[in-house]
């Protein structure tokens, strides 16, 4: 093997595969030619149903779907894409509709950004989507890019699945989500207005104590790390952090 091969062959897989599904062709040129800029492989689909074609006939790593096609729209397209995969799926819309973005989220968008865009902002949003499902232990990267795992917590994105030391963990869909953002940033706050954006859909309203309520039910679910130590704490008017076990994991190994 030439010196330089590895090396090579690391940054091809490195590179980020974008899929866009929009009926906007001028709309998929511009992004393909910004996002080809960026270093990443970019395809687009003009229909839901070519869309899909392309993502079981090929490797994707996250779409950007737009809700307004035509025949079937971007919600029914998404449903069928979480029957087959759960790659990462921005929603791409002129809706601005609270409604609407509710809907995505619930059936399985991992976020909503409504046009008009920029691209700068797209873009930021592409990358904390992917950065969502990079996989905390580097053990289980070689099984498995659909598992997050720190300590005893096992988090199967694909069949949405939450063990803990091996014992299933019942979730609600909002409750899964909150842990899934908390997961992508162990050790860090992640306030409580991007906490309700990414989790509910919706601005944070201070009075609003549901974003609270449902924190609370799911810290009380997932219990304390065998060590004792808490696993999510409340910094009061700021946020909330999933925080590295006292013992065991370290963060050197869980990042």
């Amino acid at each position: 093997m030439k010196p330089g091969h590895d090396d090579s062959a690391r940054r091809s897989r490195d590179i980020k595969n974008i899929l866009v599904i929009d009926d906007d062709v001028e709309l998929c040129k511009l992004l393909g030619d910004y996002f080809t800029s960026e270093g990443f492989c970019f395809s687009c689909a003009h229909s839901g149903n070519r869309g899909l074609n392309l993502l079981s006939g090929g490797h994707c790593d996250i779409i950007i779907l737009d809700v307004m096609l035509p025949g079937r729209d971007g919600f029914e397209i998404l449903k069928d894409i979480r029957d087959i995969s759960s790659v990462p799926v921005i929603m791409l819309t002129a809706k601005g509709d609270h409604v609407d973005r509710v809907v995505g989220l619930e059936i399985g968008a991992d976020d909503y950004i409504c046009k008009p865009f920029s691209m700068r902002e797209l873009s930021a949003r592409v990358r904390a989507v992917l950065r969502r499902y990079v996989v905390l232990s580097g053990a289980e990267s070689a099984k498995s890019p659909n598992v997050i795992c720190l300590a005893d917590l096992e988090m199967d994105l694909k069949s949405r699945a939450v063990k803990i030391e091996g014992k299933g963990v019942p979730l609600t869909n909002v409750e899964f989500r909150l842990l899934e953002a908390m997961l992508s940033c162990v050790g860090r706050n992640i306030s409580m207005e991007q906490l309700s954006i990414d989790v509910l859909g919706r601005g944070y309203a201070p009075f609003d104590r549901s974003l609270s309520v449902h924190v609370s039910r799911l810290r009380r679910k997932l219990g304390p790390y065998p060590c004792g130590s808490e696993r999510i704490k409340t910094l009061r008017g700021e946020g909330f952090v999933y925080v590295f076990p006292e013992k065991g994991l370290s963060r050197a190994n869980a990042l």
